[in-house]
């Protein structure tokens, strides 16, 4: 329990974050290729801009290990809300609740659902991130602090119920024209964690678990109040005998549509 308390007294003190320019995939498990789809609304709050809302949804589908069908069998569901907060001309803090219902498979072939069928993750996390930026580059390091726990429709399928997981990440993004309207995104991530045990309610050690590297191609229309995003994401996963599975990813983003709707009232 004393351990519990400290972790949650960690994970508050380390909620923080940044923004990103996409809505990256989550890790789907073990898979050849996935495809992740989500739908997002970016909204600016106050007058100074410096606060901003970032709500999706997000659905994603995978591959058999043994095959490459990146759309064969359903995934993911997610549902996130996130706030951010620039203080700083260099620095931004997010906190985020995210609601995941992810589908569970078996580990053998022909790698049907298992008998619970599927897992619920409730997910409160954090964001810190510093900004270098000139007119043309943009540099981020962004550190994110996870506090998960899991959930199964019965209670011995659970192999473990909580989670801590820290998250480091480096992002470098090029506009490809002066007005910002179309950018490459490339990315590299590392997740370490440690995991309490649903039946011994010991708690793993702490170490690293996988990597994730991204490469985007980003267009905002300054026409149209969207964001899309299309692009990859190589997920690796383990460290010993570690696998690789390659998603594609789209995503559209939905910019500032409450102050679209009062200038159409407006006018």
């Amino acid at each position: 329990m004393k351990k519990l308390l400290l972790l949650l007294c960690f994970t508050a003190f380390c909620l923080s974050s940044a923004t990103y320019a996409q809505i990256s995939p989550p890790g789907l498990g073990e898979a050849n290729t996935a495809g992740w789809f989500a739908f997002g609304l970016r909204q600016d709050l106050g007058v100074s801009k410096k606060w901003q809302s970032m709500s999706y949804i997000g659905l994603g589908r995978k591959s058999n290990p043994d095959n490459y069908a990146l759309f064969f069998k359903p995934a993911i569901l997610v549902i996130n809300q996130e706030f951010y907060h620039r203080f700083h001309p260099h620095w931004q803090y997010s906190i985020a609740l995210s609601y995941r219902k992810q589908e569970e498979y078996n580990d053998f072939a022909p790698y049907r659902r298992t008998v619970a069928g599927f897992e619920r993750e409730w997910r409160l996390y954090g964001r810190m991130a510093y900004t270098i930026k000139n007119e043309r580059l943009k540099f981020t390091t962004t550190f994110r602090q996870e506090l998960r726990t899991f959930a199964q429709p019965f209670e011995e399928a659970s192999s473990e119920d909580l989670q801590l997981r820290s998250r480091l990440k480096l992002q470098l993004a090029i506009n490809l024209d002066k007005h910002k309207i179309h950018k490459l995104i490339g990315g590299y991530e590392s997740l370490f964690s440690t995991s309490r045990s649903a039946l011994s309610e010991r708690w793993s050690s702490f170490k690293y678990r996988e990597s994730r590297f991204t490469f985007y191609y980003s267009i905002s229309p300054q026409e149209l109040p969207f964001t899309i995003d299309l692009g990859y994401m190589n997920n690796l996963v383990g460290s010993q005998s570690p696998f690789s599975a390659h998603y594609l990813a789209l995503d559209v983003i939905y910019n500032n549509p409450l102050g679209l709707l009062r200038h159409k009232q407006g006018n």
